[in-house]
């Protein structure tokens, strides 16, 4: 890639980022979009006075929203949004401290030293990489220079196991305080029991359920929520459901017409009539069924071998979740309910014994899109190498005709393409990651990071990195594979090109449109033109895609790391990669995004893996550019750091690791005893009985006044099993 690429490439995605930072500064201010920009604000209140805006300004762009970004405290997040929007927003912040101490170097020691290296012979000038000057490809084999390198490398693998050290230590301190804040939670007294034995004497599990724990549990336990298989039940519902808001908007209707009007035209109002008695006949039918379905008798039979089981005390519940409870440990599976907004109900009705199988269908689903994925990252680079491919596909050459298109082909195209490939693969990874029945829907998005991430290190950075390399050299590695060491040291850092189209384009062109949302303009557009209802002010209310934002970010981490001792001149860049991501997810964590769970800070672990990753495959990549550029000594040297980088990752996972997947006991017994000083542990285990109640068991009268509001999954159960 030529220096006019970059330029083009840098060029297009700042002014497109310009322009699209500025539209949404505008609409942000506008009172008809505030259902788009302000979503999460009119979900928790209907008062719109927080984006009433002088009328002058309006319509002038303006870059406050930025200024007000970066003055939100992480005690404001963790109040609002809870500790793992504030865990997406320190990742941010990790990025910002490691990269400016990695550019200060870079800048200051690195690049110097790269630029008066002593390779200036025709392999460098011939390969036209504009950033070859500017790397470790430009110091000569076997160059005392390279042990500047060496020592760079070893201070920036040390300063990133340190942060991640202070990380993981400051976060776990703010869960164990948020475990506490957030201690009134039902899911704090609840332990989730999954294949309970089939009771022969009473045809039930639940009983089977009741004496377990009222025998081994005398003291601590209090009640227990079987699970019913219970779709047909649900399917009314959901009929009821729809039945119920075609009352409401028919009544909502009338009065408006009739307000308008004065008075109704005789036959108007007697076929609204007519047609509003038929519904209420429907909607007391359905009633009628589905309190059938509910009955005690009726739902005995659609028992299923899991329950919710709820105790006295935090402690009790802790030791039961983290214990076996029978000596065949496929028996009584216990573990920490999820809060009951989390919990994945059809999931749940998956049996134990099918989850291996799901789980293989998921893997062979993610190798199948694996494969496909590699045709669309080769041709990205077949396009990024655009004097090869003019070689291997004449036809090409006709770009070069019009001026400064050809700039644009190999600059922005490529990223851009890519980028637009990379956008459906966290959905459809989440399609996948629902098959193995996730008894939750936090654990559900958490193995959708791990599919995405990985799937991103191998489709997107090797086989870029791999491809990239293949085309530039597959003629010359043939006719002298002497030389083959040599150049792929040299393809290594001349991808460092098109890496940093891919950090302009992900950091500019993919957080603009991210707070623009332009998906969802479109949409209130179309509805806006076919709906005629421009006085709905429903938000467009979402939750936080963990899924997406995690995995990308960690990836650009991958690449920053890799490359800081390779290709100083990429790490200025992530710097500003990471400020407007961070503006922009403050942001929407503050006005846009919902939070539908909370795991306090579970995410965190499998961050720090990423980056952990990430560290490691740098000081792999280091011993073998320093074996490719014969500092055998270098080499060597860089081994005791992977190792050092190894055992402190395995510290990690025994020093915090087991703190994020279960409840400390101490946590818990502090917990219970601030509630017993403050006489209101009762009402919570209490409350956490009453909480976990099926869909299937939703009470009718929740329906019947409905309105416009989504309904609960823990409404009152009509049927008492304990």
């Amino acid at each position: 890639m030529n220096p006019e690429s970059l330029i083009a490439s840098a060029s297009i995605n700042i002014g497109l980022a310009m322009v699209v930072l500025s539209l949404f500064s505008i609409l942000k201010k506008q009172p008809s979009k505030a259902p788009i920009y302000y979503a999460k604000r009119l979900s928790l209140s209907n008062d719109e006075s927080f984006h009433h805006q002088n009328q002058s300004c309006r319509f002038l762009p303006s870059v406050s929203w930025i200024s007000k970004a970066f003055h939100v405290s992480e005690t404001e997040i963790l109040l609002t949004s809870g500790l793992d929007a504030l865990v997406v927003i320190r990742l941010f912040k990790f990025g910002i401290k490691f990269f400016v101490v990695c550019s200060l170097i870079g800048i200051v020691i690195l690049l110097p030293v790269n630029y008066n290296g002593h390779v200036k012979n025709s392999m460098t000038s011939n390969n036209h990489h504009s950033m070859d000057l500017f790397t470790i490809s430009n110091i000569s084999r076997g160059s005392n220079k390279l042990w500047i390198h060496f020592a760079c490398l070893w201070f920036i693998s040390l300063y990133g196991l340190y942060l991640l050290h202070k990380e993981y230590n400051e976060i776990l301190i703010i869960r164990i305080q948020q475990l506490r804040h957030i201690r009134h939670r039902p899911d704090q007294f609840t332990v989730l029991i999954r294949e309970i034995p089939f009771c022969n004497v009473h045809n039930a599990h639940a009983c089977c359920a009741d004496h377990f724990f009222s025998k081994h549990y005398p003291h601590d336990y209090l009640s227990y929520q079987i699970l019913y298989t219970g779709k047909d039940v649900e399917d009314l519902v959901s009929q009821a459901k729809l039945i119920a808001r075609k009352i409401d908007d028919l009544k909502e209707r009338s009065i408006a017409r009739q307000t308008k009007r004065g008075i109704f035209l005789l036959k108007e109002s007697e076929r609204e009539k007519e047609r509003l008695a038929l519904l209420e006949e429907k909607l007391e039918c359905l009633r009628l069924k589905i309190h059938q379905l509910q009955c005690e008798n009726t739902l005995k039979q659609k028992e299923f071998p899991v329950a919710f089981v709820t105790f006295k005390t935090r402690v009790a519940a802790a030791l039961v979740a983290q214990s076996q409870q029978h000596s065949n440990p496929l028996l009584w599976i216990s573990s920490m309910a999820p809060e009951p907004r989390d919990v994945s109900w059809r999931n749940l009705t998956i049996p134990s014994r099918l989850s291996s199988l799901c789980k293989l269908g998921a893997v062979v689903a993610a190798s199948v899109l694996t494969i496909f994925f590699v045709i669309p990252v080769t041709a990205v680079q077949g396009i990024a190498k655009f004097e090869k491919l003019k070689t291997w596909f004449p036809p090409a050459m006709a770009v070069q005709f019009i001026p400064g298109l050809s700039s644009i082909v190999t600059g922005y195209l490529p990223s851009a393409i890519l980028k637009g490939f990379i956008y459906i693969v966290p959905f459809a990874m989440l399609g996948m990651a629902k098959l193995p029945g996730s008894i939750s829907k936090s654990k559900e998005e958490i193995k959708t990071c791990n599919m995405v991430f990985y799937f991103l290190v191998g489709n997107v950075f090797f086989l870029s990195l791999l491809s990239g390399s293949l085309l530039d050299q597959i003629g010359e590695s043939f006719t002298n594979p002497k030389n083959f060491p040599t150049r792929l040291a040299s393809a290594v850092s001349a991808q460092a090109d098109f890496f940093l189209t891919y950090i302009l384009t992900d950091g500019l062109s993919g957080f603009s449109f991210e707070i623009l949302q332009p998906g969802l303009l479109l949409w209130s557009a179309i509805r806006f033109c076919f709906c005629r209802r421009s006085k709905e002010k429903n938000p467009y209310l979402f939750s936080l895609p963990y899924y997406r934002v995690i995995p990308l970010v960690s990836l650009s981490i991958l690449i920053g790391m890799v490359y800081a001792v390779v290709a100083p001149l990429l790490l200025p860049f992530l710097i500003g990669y990471f400020c407007l991501g961070y503006a922009v997810f403050i942001n929407q964590i503050e006005d846009v995004y919902d939070i539908v769970y909370e795991t306090c800070g579970k995410y965190w672990p499998y961050i720090h893996h990423y980056i952990l990753v990430s560290i490691i495959l740098m000081q792999i990549t280091m011993i073998g550019l320093f074996g490719l550029k014969s500092k055998p000594a270098a080499a060597i040297s860089t081994i005791p750091l992977l190792i050092l980088t190894l055992m402190f990752n395995e510290y990690c996972k025994i020093r915090f690791l087991p703190s994020f997947r279960n409840f400390p006991i101490q946590s818990a017994m502090e917990n219970d005893e601030l509630d017993m000083k403050s006489n209101e542990l009762e009402i919570n285990y209490k409350n956490a009985s009453k909480a976990y109640s099926p869909p299937c068991l939703q009470s009718f009268n929740s329906i019947e006044s409905l309105g416009s509001t989504s309904t609960s999954t823990s409404s009152q159960p009509l049927v008492t099993t304990s």
